[in-house]
């Protein structure tokens, strides 16, 4: 089983990367490993420099562009952490940068990607019409880097298996958030070829779950995005799926689900016991050992992938508020 993504490419983006990105810590929590009867071990992306993993895969892929592509310029397509890191890397580099953003998306996270000096195009409702602004843009001779289906965005995200390995070398377990599969992808196929033994569990919403439906379909199919209090794992894999939907099905051992009650439950978990603020798409891996759906985690790392949650939202989950996704949000267009 070989895949175009390989452990010595991600080897190669954190000699590429090391001067933008932090190694980021691990924490045992006492809570979860009672509750489970494992031992949970938290590993703190979220305390990225720009609040999320994604900074890795879009540093790697800035870095790897030749003169003439970083002249015209990158387009990105994003529900917020993607964009944000692209904005940070491009303006390390002095790159010209837009994302593309869907109505969708929390006002919070165009916010950060604006004060880091990219420019912002909202179109539509989902990341499909966001995705439609991006390939015009692409077409203009600018270069498209995709969140998660690009070489280079996946040996970046696969980074961070490299740390786990140096920090938990003995870990069995590993609960990894799962959207379009670049995070799973990159730490799958590290894991994987250090210890094959190593369970990669894949931890998505319920809601709009779209590699999790694709993988059922046994290919890559049309899913209907969804608002969640995990919105950065939201959006489809795309039809025309070039490199994680194939590393997903061979390399991730199993997907759970959880629910939008569970998601709030994690986040309120993960600030009053774990002191840590993290997004409902960073708490997935949380919300399914709370709810006991991670049989036998043994010696497990949870990833905590993101912190840029809305904090008036955050505010009412750890207050215990019950928070309905559903209801309809303000333009982004004010």
């Amino acid at each position: 089983m070989t895949h175009p993504i390989t452990p010595q490419d991600c080897f190669a983006a954190r000699q590429r990367i090391g001067g933008i990105i932090r190694t980021t810590p691990t924490a045992p929590s006492p809570g979860l490993s009672r509750l489970t009867g494992g031992d949970i071990i938290l590993k703190l992306e979220h305390t990225q420099t720009t609040g999320s993993f994604k900074l890795r895969g879009a540093s790697n892929a800035v870095l790897s562009l030749t003169e003439d592509q970083r002249a015209n310029g990158i387009v990105g397509v994003s529900t917020g952490n993607h964009g944000r890191g692209l904005a940070y890397a491009a303006k390390q580099t002095g790159t010209r940068c837009i994302i593309c953003m869907s109505g969708l998306v929390p006002q919070n996270k165009i916010d950060g990607i604006k004060a880091l000096g990219a420019e912002v195009r909202i179109n539509g409702r989902s990341q499909d019409d966001a995705q439609v602004e991006g390939d015009r843009l692409a077409d203009t001779g600018m270069t498209m880097l995709p969140p998660f289906d690009h070489g280079d965005i996946i040996a970046g995200q696969g980074t961070i298996a490299l740390e786990m390995l140096d920090q938990v070398p003995d870990m069995e377990t590993v609960l990894v958030p799962l959207s379009g599969g670049g995070l799973i992808s990159g730490i799958a196929v590290v894991l994987k070829a250090a210890n094959p033994a190593i369970r990669v569990i894949g931890i998505t919403m319920d809601r709009g779950a779209a590699m999790y439906e694709c993988l059922q379909a046994g290919k890559p199919v049309f899913v209907e995005e969804l608002p969640t209090l995990a919105d950065s794992l939201g959006g489809g894999i795309g039809l025309d799926n070039r490199f994680t939907f194939s590393m997903v099905r061979d390399l991730v051992d199993d997907c759970v689900l959880v629910t939008e009650a569970e998601i709030a439950r994690a986040v309120h978990h993960a600030y009053w016991t774990e002191r840590q603020i993290i997004e409902g798409s960073g708490s997935v891996g949380i919300a399914a050992l709370l709810a006991g759906k991670i049989d036998n985690p043994g010696r497990c790392v949870v990833l905590l992938s993101g912190q840029n949650i809305d904090m008036g939202l955050h505010k009412r989950l750890i207050d215990g508020e019950t928070v309905d996704v559903a209801q309809p949000k303000e333009s982004h267009h004010a």
